[in-house]
């Protein structure tokens, strides 16, 4: 089995998780890392247990390094040159979500991407938790019959107590409340109503918290959706709240519903319409990233590349899908008007 050489692009909170599941992965070695600020390899060593060459441009380490795959945990503004740089040289590539800011980056990106035939991940690693690798079985054995409404939102407050706030609270770097954080939200409802979105209408609203007070941008905001084949949906996302971490999921079908964890099915003989019937999973219920469901989607990104197959569930174009009707909510959130996805084609 070949080794596979990763490149690890931005060394902050996130990149720490990601190294540290590259380390988990059999045939996998972190071989280089780049970031704009001076580091010692005796320090990073000490920190991640491995020996790993240290770069300041990602220039540099393309031309010194043989890697096989480039890790983009960098700011987002970053993505879409960084993206292409390691696209045209070869690179497989994990892209830390939102993929770009604009349409016009991510279409670069995929451009990139598919001129160069290398695999993309996108960083929803949510779909490989147990939660939603849960919802979407019962969404596939039948058991909420065919959904006609869904909701899932994220409320997850990021203030000043929180690593990436500095660059978070920026126009240019968080982008919107969706782009920042609230993308798992929507791209979760995606994979729940499995149609296309025809249509989207958003508002957007910001805090009058002290702690809030430096975002550049709404840092709330809620998206109702219209779909292909008459569903509808609505995605609330909130980095702007004072609560506990909460990723609310509600799906309602022609055999029952699905509140978070609980369930009512009519397909299941004996369950009492008046009280929900509990399942038993590990929820998202935390932003902390060494919580997050990495080593799954490392793993499946890796038997992807090793199987010249397409990534499943956060391949590119599935990640892309999802940022398209992300353009379009916070079009019509600046815009004060419906927007339909045939404006991104």
């Amino acid at each position: 089995m070949k080794e596979l050489r990763v490149g690890v692009v931005g060394l902050g909170w996130v990149a720490g998780a990601h190294i540290e599941t590259w380390k988990a992965i059999p045939g996998v070695t972190v071989a280089a890392v780049c970031d704009v600020r001076p580091m010692a390899a005796a320090e990073l060593q000490k920190r991640f247990g491995i020996p790993v060459a240290v770069y300041r441009d990602l220039a540099g380490m393309l031309a010194a390094e043989a890697l096989d795959i480039v890790d983009v945990c960098t700011p987002n503004k970053f993505h879409r040159e960084q993206a292409v740089l390691a696209a045209k040289a070869g690179k497989h590539l994990f892209i830390e979500k939102p993929m770009a800011l604009s349409f016009e980056d991510a279409k670069a990106m995929q451009k990139a991407i598919h001129r160069a035939k290398v695999k993309a991940c996108v960083g929803f690693e949510c779909r490989f938790s147990k939660q939603f690798v849960m919802m979407k079985s019962l969404l596939d054995e039948g058991l909420l019959g065919d959904l006609h409404y869904g909701e899932i939102d994220y409320y997850h407050g990021i203030g000043p107590w929180y690593g990436q706030i500095a660059w978070n609270v920026k126009k240019d770097c968080g982008g919107s409340a969706l782009l920042s954080a609230g993308c798992h939200a929507l791209d979760a409802l995606l994979l729940a109503m499995d149609a296309p979105v025809l249509e989207v209408t958003s508002y957007s609203s910001k805090s009058r918290s002290k702690h809030f007070a430096a975002y550049e941008y709404d840092p709330c905001s809620v998206t109702i959706l219209k779909f292909e084949g008459g569903k509808i949906g609505k995605v609330s996302a909130s980095i702007d709240c004072l609560q506990p971490y909460y990723f609310h999921v509600h799906l309602v079908g022609s055999l029952g519903s699905l509140l978070d964890n609980k369930i009512y099915s009519e397909k299941i003989a004996g369950l009492v319409k008046e009280k929900w019937s509990t399942l038993s999973t590990a929820m998202v219920d935390s932003g902390e990233v060494m919580d997050h469901p990495y080593k799954p989607q490392f793993q499946a990104f890796v038997d992807s590349i090793r199987d010249r197959a397409t990534m499943p569930l956060t391949d590119f174009d599935t990640a892309f899908e999802t940022h398209r009707v992300i353009y379009a909510a916070d079009r019509s959130a600046a815009e004060g008007r419906p927007v339909r996805l045939s404006e991104f084609a």
